[in-house]
């Protein structure tokens, strides 16, 4: 079977084509996003972007292997808002997972709602900066004119779903991450989206109760992208929520972190899972179990950021990082560029913290970005061993995967051995393996583990004693970070 998996993220369109029988992605292709950048923490982008790039990808794949794909699938970056008209129009810019803008709404929801500690014991979740609820209410509130025309809320993958079959419909991995869906039952919780608007339950498409086959592409679609009538779409999922599948985290006790734009740290558990401390997100995955999450905003954001400030290409800022010791001689970073999410700081901005007359070189610069990164997500692996969730090994996805010195600087601040998969494209690969299960049946997790492979030369053990000096350090980062909270407000 030929499986095909649309990879919707903030800075590209990505499309890989897998053959089931040779194991193999046969063909892939690339078109890159722009970004409307703003005030405020403004992130934007125009939905016409996407469905024009996909077109683009698969013009790219040769016409003899397009009109072989039996199914597609589309991983979508998560939490975007595109409001669609009863046209099928979208009536404004799509606010992205990374807007930040809509803070003060999600303050004025969850006062409604009872405070943050009773909506989030209710529904599994709070309605953080980033999630769908507040870019709602911020439209309701800013355009009203162009909010009475929407006729449906969808998510970045709805969307293109929408284009490839005309269904208005939304899986309940991406709806786990709107701040509206009820995570225990699979449904839109009325007294959330009667806070937004008393109307807003009429606007949100139905849930799938569980991952399938939404409908086969239209025949305009088809000819558009040199497709068969006869491929079948796929229910799709969020980024996340694909690369669970496509790194093999689908069943209990699979750990995931994703090196990407944002940082992730995700397991598949098998029961109705809840943070009481919110750190983890308490999300649905796509292949019907549920997904414990820990998403920062900034990940490779801030290595790029300085990577940039001092002028390196990423192979001299790893080999500068590599050139410091454990600490990087007392400097730390709080790498938060974007505002952060976890943890929950919208106004967060980045520190450099400990400079002194020796200390300031490239190579400790450089390694406090990638130590004050990843010492993010221990603060998930915490709540993961706190909540019952075992951590015996993480298998690292997303760019900064292809970092020798990262790999090992995970290794060593967690404790576990890391692995690597072959394939770089966790979310379309993720999203084809969606699309073959669903298609022809069988068990999710013998899937993955027959067409995931990994390579061993980019594993990663802890090194003897490492990991007890970084938490230390860590212990240090943190009460850092408590302390620089006030600073933030003014």
């Amino acid at each position: 079977m030929i499986a095909a998996g649309i990879d919707a993220g903030t800075q590209s369109i990505k499309v890989i084509v897998y053959d089931s029988v040779s194991h193999e992605i046969i063909a892939s292709s690339a078109e890159p996003l722009e970004l409307i950048v703003g005030e405020g923490g403004v992130r934007e982008q125009k939905a016409s972007w996407w469905t024009d790039a996909v077109i683009k990808c698969f013009s790219q794949i040769p016409a003899d292997i397009r009109k072989r794909i039996d199914v597609l699938s589309v991983s979508g970056q998560q939490h975007g808002f595109v409001p669609v008209a009863a046209d099928g129009s979208v009536l404004y810019n799509v606010k992205l997972w990374c807007d930040t803008s809509t803070a003060p709404e999600c303050q004025d929801i969850e006062e409604r709602l009872g405070g943050r500690k009773a909506l989030s014991e209710r529904i599994g979740n709070p309605i953080l900066p980033g999630y769908t609820a507040s870019k709602i209410l911020w439209f309701r509130k800013n355009h009203p004119d162009l909010y009475g025309k929407m006729e449906t809320v969808m998510l970045p993958h709805d969307y293109l779903n929408f284009y490839l079959t005309g269904k208005r419909v939304m899986e309940r991995g991406d709806a786990s991450g709107t701040g509206l869906m009820d995570i225990f039952h699979g449904t839109w919780d009325r007294a959330a989206a009667e806070a937004i608007d008393p109307d807003l339950l009429d606007k949100l498409p139905q849930i799938l109760p569980s991952p399938a086959i939404i409908g086969n592409i239209s025949s305009q679609t088809a000819e558009e992208l040199g497709l068969p009538e006869s491929c079948a779409v796929a229910s799709g999922g969020g980024d996340n929520m694909m690369s669970a599948i496509g790194t093999g985290a689908v069943q209990d006790g699979s750990v995931t972190m994703s090196l990407g734009t944002s940082g992730t740290l995700f397991s598949s558990v098998s029961h109705a899972f809840h943070d009481k401390e919110n750190r983890l997100a308490s999300f649905c995955s796509s292949h019907g179990t549920w997904l414990p999450l820990l998403c920062t905003m900034n990940c490779t954001v801030a290595s790029e950021i300085m990577r940039a400030f001092m002028g390196y290409d990423v192979k001299t800022f790893d080999k500068e990082a590599e050139t410091a010791p454990i600490g990087s001689e007392g400097l730390m970073m709080l790498p938060f560029f974007n505002g952060e999410r976890v943890p929950d700081l919208p106004n967060g901005k980045g520190v450099l913290f400990g400079m002194t007359p020796d200390n300031v070189k490239p190579g400790n610069i450089a390694r406090a970005t990638l130590e004050g990164v990843t010492f993010e997500f221990l603060l998930g692996l915490e709540a993961f061993r706190e909540n019952g969730i075992p951590v015996t090994s993480i298998t690292l996805t997303g760019g900064g995967s292809k970092s020798p010195f990262w790999r090992q600087l995970v290794a060593d601040m967690s404790g576990c051995p890391v692995r690597v998969p072959v394939s770089s494209e966790a979310a379309a690969l993720g999203a084809a393996l969606q699309g073959l299960w669903l298609k022809e049946g069988g068990d999710i997790a013998e899937i993955a583990e027959r067409h995931i492979a990994f390579d061993p030369a980019k594993s990663a053990q802890p090194i003897a004693g490492n990991h007890e000096k970084y938490m230390k350090l860590y212990g240090k980062w943190h009460s850092l970070v408590d302390a620089s909270v006030p600073m933030y407000s003014l």
